[in-house]
């Protein structure tokens, strides 16, 4: 399970990276001002207007390789968290198994939440800070991490934010993420695994990514403060992640809560579709070496 799980989470963070980084773009900037320079960070503050101008001013700026500013940080993360739930989730549905060895879908839930609190202090949380960090760090004047694209640079920049702001520098927004990872578990494979009792094997792609689309739009707000929470300067801005909600709905309003939400469903809906087929066929072909 987790060597099936790791690999199709690496091919479905490869694939789909670029809707992640217009996604945390997009979460990052505040209510719409002009662009401004702060003399002490050196940031320049971009305001985008959607998901399109994301990936125009990137192409235009920084070429291809600057929609996958972090992308070894997530690949890192994403296929280690998808062989952790997907181990866990197993476990847990086999322990939660009536006699006949079935699973029931409140039982299939908190199977879900166990995976999505392992995930999230395991892999997620150090992973997402840092390519959250990095993703940020291209916008300043004078980006400090090089090639984010390549092991090399993620192991330079993962150094720099240790030596600065210690251990706890890459656990940022910890809370959120574990409340984010336990939702999306939940949900997520809940949703599929209830589905997946009453479809054919070869609906396998559908069926995940419905399950995706179900999960974008519950667990949204947990994903934006995630983010907000895991930026560059969070810790000057925020008390705590609840701190951080009161004043994004006081600058932004209620919306900003679902900001992002078109690329990260656009994600979803691939991811849902890659991570379980991948999945399934990994394990098909590993029966066959048994």
């Amino acid at each position: 399970s987790i060597a099936a799980g790791m690999i199709a989470g690496g091919i479905e963070a490869t694939i789909t990276y670029p809707t992640e980084f217009v996604k945390t773009q997009l979460q990052l900037q505040g209510k719409a001002t002009p662009t401004q320079q702060s003399s002490s960070t050196m940031h320049a503050t971009k305001h985008f207007t959607g998901p399109l101008d994301v990936i125009r001013v990137t192409l235009k700026q920084h070429g291809v390789f600057g929609l996958y500013r972090g992308l070894s940080a997530l690949v890192i993360g994403t296929a280690s968290k998808a062989g952790v739930r997907f181990l866990v989730f197993d476990q847990m549905k086999a322990l939660l198994a009536d006699k006949d060895g079935k699973v029931s879908g409140p039982r299939m839930m908190v199977a879900g939440l166990g995976a999505g609190v392992m995930e999230a202090v395991i892999a997620v949380t150090p992973t997402e800070t840092i390519k959250t960090k990095v993703i940020q760090d291209q916008n300043l004047l004078k980006p400090r991490f090089s090639l984010w694209h390549t092991v090399k640079g993620l192991i330079h920049g993962t150094r720099i934010i240790i030596a600065e702001q210690g251990i706890w520098g890459i656990y940022q927004g910890v809370t959120t993420v574990i409340a984010r990872q336990c939702a999306n578990s939940a949900v997520r494979l809940a949703a599929y695994g209830m589905m997946r009792e009453y479809v054919p094997a070869y609906a396998t792609f559908g069926i995940g990514a419905i399950a995706g689309i179900i999960t974008v739009y519950t667990t949204m707000p947990l994903d934006v403060l995630k983010t907000k929470m895991q930026a560059t300067d969070a810790r000057q801005r925020y008390k705590n992640s609840a701190d951080c909600a009161v004043q994004t709905f006081k600058d932004e309003g209620v919306f900003a809560f679902w900001k992002g939400a078109t690329p990260r469903l656009g994600r979803l809906i691939l991811s849902g579709g890659i991570v379980f087929t991948c999945y399934e066929e990994v394990i098909r072909l590993f029966r066959l070496f048994e």
